[in-house]
């Protein structure tokens, strides 16, 4: 019996990938981009698209191609840069002539959460996967305080 590897369990190794790996809607901007790594961060950005969905009952990017999400998510969060993303002009799909889109707030978009939800999901949705909230720190995180964690 082959013996298991705790750290392959809670740290999948990064594997090439098809970019169809999450329904379009829910897709983060590195796969949108060309990246051929999955790594948890991109369900991260999943899990901040489901929340403003469960929230505002309705798709946060609801798009019909891979250009127009990524064209929805530009125009909500800005047009990336070095500065907000570094390493995003290098990647596969990158185009430097992107349209330029200032950055929204976010609650401008999903208006029912209060400042402890908009700020988890700002933490969700950030551009560069390394600064995403992990999955441990996400249920750490305040908004879910009133929850009685002893229970569950």
């Amino acid at each position: 019996m082959p013996i298991l590897d705790l750290h392959e369990l809670f740290f999948p190794p990064l594997r090439p990938l098809t970019h169809e790996i999450v329904t379009l809607w829910y897709r983060a901007p590195e796969i949108l981009l060309g990246s051929q790594t999955y790594a948890p961060p991109v369900d991260m950005w999943s899990c901040g698209t489901i929340m403003a969905e469960i929230a505002t009952k309705t798709p946060l990017f609801p798009s019909d191609s891979e250009v127009d999400q990524l064209f929805r998510i530009f125009r909500q969060f800005g047009t990336p840069d070095e500065e907000v993303w570094p390493g995003v002009t290098n990647l596969p799909d990158w185009n430097p002539s992107f349209p330029q889109w200032p950055r929204l707030k976010i609650s401008c978009a999903v208006q029912v959460l209060d400042s402890s939800g908009l700020d988890l999901l700002e933490k969700l949705m950030l551009y560069d996967p390394k600064d995403r909230i992990s999955a441990r720190r996400a249920l750490n995180h305040y908004y879910f305080d009133s929850i009685d964690k002893d229970s569950l």
